[in-house]
């Protein structure tokens, strides 16, 4: 019993830090390197990463600066973030791609400020799941005798514990994101 405990924590936390990766890459009007996380370079017939390929900084709050280790990438590096989803045109002057990301909306930051939320609910959704998952297998094994009554009673109270602490800190995460979009 201690086993399924153990791994529906750990299904758990796996799924409070794939919520803390989607949040990284949204972008709230500030510079964040992770918006980049996603953006794939074709270098050589490999698909990289771009943190892989150039130092990436934030030299101020609006701006990411990306400097190719190898000076020949510029141009794909530069292509592959005008192919991305993240809505800004790079500028390139030779030697360093810069990101500026414009100051949001106010529109803007409600769509954002909506969809964080609406995401959070998603991973939300997903803890339950998982918490289902375990009630089944405690049922599984009070049907196949592995565990008493109480036992079951006592797991399952421990599996909404769990769940309720997980659903807590997706909701902490999804109100900091928002007050962060929100913010000017």
């Amino acid at each position: 019993m201690k086993e399924l405990f153990r791994v529906t924590e750990e299904k758990m936390q796996k799924t409070v830090q794939g919520l803390m990766n989607e949040y990284a890459a949204i972008r709230a009007g500030r510079a964040n390197p992770a918006v980049l996380d996603k953006v794939r370079v074709d270098y050589y017939g490999v698909e990289t990463p771009v943190n892989q390929m150039a130092a990436v900084s934030v030299p101020d709050a609006r701006t990411l600066a990306i400097q190719p280790w190898d000076k020949t990438t510029l141009k794909a590096i530069e292509k592959a973030i005008q192919v991305s989803d993240i809505g800004i045109n790079p500028q390139n002057d030779g030697t360093i791609i810069r990101l500026v990301f414009p100051p949001l909306t106010e529109e803007r930051r409600r769509e954002l400020g909506k969809s964080v939320l609406k995401m959070g609910e998603e991973f939300k959704v997903s803890v339950r799941g998982i918490r289902r998952d375990g009630l089944e297998k405690l049922k599984a094994m009070k049907k196949n005798n592995e565990i008493t009554e109480d036992d079951q009673a006592n797991g399952e109270k421990k599996m909404q514990t769990l769940t309720d602490k997980y659903c807590k800190e997706i909701d902490d995460l999804a109100a900091a994101k928002e007050k962060e979009i929100m913010e000017l």
